[in-house]
């Protein structure tokens, strides 16, 4: 079973600092949006990832941002000029149960969250306690250039000159993305000519670039399969995952290989 979690980790962890959370669960969308009334009480909330559109009972918020609602304040987010995936974190805790010690929900296995299932119209979420001050929006800190990535423990099953192309043509993102995984349009054809693209099943981690058996590469996401037959090229390292699946279709990009220990320095620069 894969960890899943949040597919963008460090918006998710910046919506918590926001709301003054120091609670584990909170809400994530796609560029479908959200839309919600508080039916009691008061909450705080902050918001990030992407960048979508956000108000509060009509009137427009910044993105990312934070607000307290009260009884009958209606927060709406639609999709913005960039991004995926966003995220809406409260001061409490939402109330479902952990399981396997999470409250995250994987739709794949059917478990945890609300019934292992995506929110619908007319669900009822309860927000249990309240967080510290609301925290002040700090400008967000992303990358760009390539994804960079360590080679992965099938890279020798691909010859010399097929890796030097992977590492020097572009990529585009495709619109078949979802939670397990991102297919890639590889336009520059580098893996039309590749051969043996199917292996004994083994482990597989997210982030994995995999190279299916029509030479289509696909990138795992957090509700990954747990076993793979297909080689992997490489492995995005952790740094560059969250840019990575906000990456909207049609996106073109190109990889990079670094060393583990570049990719372990650029980690803990980052926490």
């Amino acid at each position: 079973m894969s960890a899943s979690g949040p597919m963008d980790g460090s918006s998710f962890r910046r919506a918590g600092l926001l709301a003054g959370s120091g609670a584990a669960a909170g809400i994530e969308f796609s560029m479908l949006g959200l839309d919600l009334v508080v039916a009691e009480g008061e909450v705080a909330v902050g918001w990030d990832g992407g960048v979508f559109e956000v108000s509060v009972n009509g009137k427009k918020l910044e993105w990312p941002g934070v607000a307290r609602l009260g009884a009958g304040d209606r927060l709406t987010i639609s999709a913005g000029t960039g991004g995926n995936y966003g995220y809406l974190r409260f001061g409490g805790e939402i109330d479902v149960p952990a399981v396997m010690g999470s409250r995250a929900t994987s739709m794949r296995a059917r478990i945890g969250g609300l019934d292992g299932r995506a929110l619908k119209a007319g669900d009822s979420l309860t927000v249990v306690g309240d967080g510290d001050a609301l925290a002040t929006v700090l400008p967000r800190k992303r990358t760009d250039g390539p994804i960079r990535f360590v080679w992965g423990l099938h890279a020798e099953v691909f010859d010399a000159g097929l890796r030097e192309k992977f590492v020097t043509s572009s990529f585009r993102i495709s619109s078949m993305m979802d939670r397990m995984g991102v297919r890639l349009r590889d336009e520059a054809k580098v893996f039309a000519e590749a051969r043996i693209l199917s292996l004994v099943s083994d482990p597989v981690v997210v982030g994995d670039i995999q190279i299916l058996g029509d030479g289509t590469p696909i990138v795992l996401g957090r509700d990954h399969q747990p076993t793979g037959g297909y080689p992997r090229i490489g492995t995005i390292i952790s740094a560059d995952l969250d840019r990575f699946f906000q990456l909207r279709p049609n996106a073109e990009l190109v990889f990079a290989p670094v060393g583990l220990d570049h990719a372990q320095a650029l980690l803990r620069s980052e926490t």
